[in-house]
């Protein structure tokens, strides 16, 4: 990410009974409006389809990953352009190719989302069933135990943000191994996986049915409902899962870790893909 993520403030400092003036690290949270033009039978439309809190920086990933996840473009070849406004950075537009037409039959008014929650827009709970144009059925998929204990130390390594501030959300991606692929930061736990499937569909790597998933929190439905989306069958969280998450985990084959740490962890959902040996 860029210096547009962190904020510079002078707060006061409270120490052993003594006030000092500081310099702090603060993560910058800021709306941006996605925009989507697309073909109809009478021209072009502009619309706005979203406005999300986020933390600045990889806003293209982010804004094609949101479209992607919440099925309103199945794929990058739609995409013509993706372009940030030279007025606003904190408004871009995407523009889908000739003939690409959007799903926005399940929205009846624009998304709004705050930096906690990803699916305060949807028009209905039944919309939030999105259906993932992948199989979820993968033969011979195992993975030892073992690789996920180190997992939570290479992500700390990573998260440049998390160290300067304390006050970020990550989203990462593993191989099978357990080797380091990629890392998104955000002060919104769906757009930094958002910005992760956004990256991959930009680089036509979806499915992500052979990587790990890893998240920095807490697992909630809305983050297994966008991993789905991606073809991802293997999602770690350090924090704990939701019961829905849970449900959704075991209804799309996915197995779901919560809680891991460098020397365990819980299985809340496909508990065959994990061997000890």
């Amino acid at each position: 990410m860029n210096d547009l993520s962190i904020e510079l403030i002078n707060i006061q400092k409270i120490t052993a009974g003594k006030i000092s003036q500081i310099d702090d690290r603060v993560v910058v949270e800021e709306p941006m409006e996605i925009q989507l033009e697309y073909s109809s039978a009478t021209g072009r439309i502009k619309k706005n389809i979203a406005v999300t809190m986020r933390t600045p920086g990889n806003d293209e990933e982010l804004a094609i990953g949101f479209l992607f996840t919440e099925g309103i473009i199945n794929n990058a070849s739609a995409i013509e352009e993706a372009k940030q406004s030279s007025l606003d950075s904190n408004r871009l537009l995407v523009i889908l190719k000739e003939n690409s037409v959007p799903a926005l039959t399940n929205i009846s008014r624009n998304f709004y989302s705050t930096s906690s929650c990803g699916i305060c827009g949807k028009a209905s709970i039944e919309a939030i069933q999105t259906v993932t144009q992948f199989s979820q059925a993968t033969e011979g998929l195992y993975i030892k135990a073992s690789v996920f204990y180190p997992l939570l130390q290479k992500l700390k390594k990573e998260q440049v943000n998390f160290k300067n501030t304390g006050g970020i959300h990550a989203s990462a991606l593993f191989d099978l191994d357990g080797n380091f692929i990629m890392l998104r930061e955000d002060v919104g736990r769906h757009n930094a996986l958002d910005k992760i499937i956004g990256a991959a569909l930009m680089k036509n790597e979806l499915p992500l049915n052979n990587c790990i998933l890893l998240l920095s929190g807490r697992a909630s439905f809305e983050l297994i409902q966008k991993a789905t989306m991606a073809g991802i069958l293997i999602i770690a969280s350090i924090g704990a899962p939701s019961s829905l998450a849970v449900e959704l985990a075991k209804e799309s084959g996915i197995t779901l870790i919560g809680f891991l740490k460098d020397d365990q962890f819980n299985i809340y959902a496909g508990k065959e893909r994990i061997t000890l040996i």
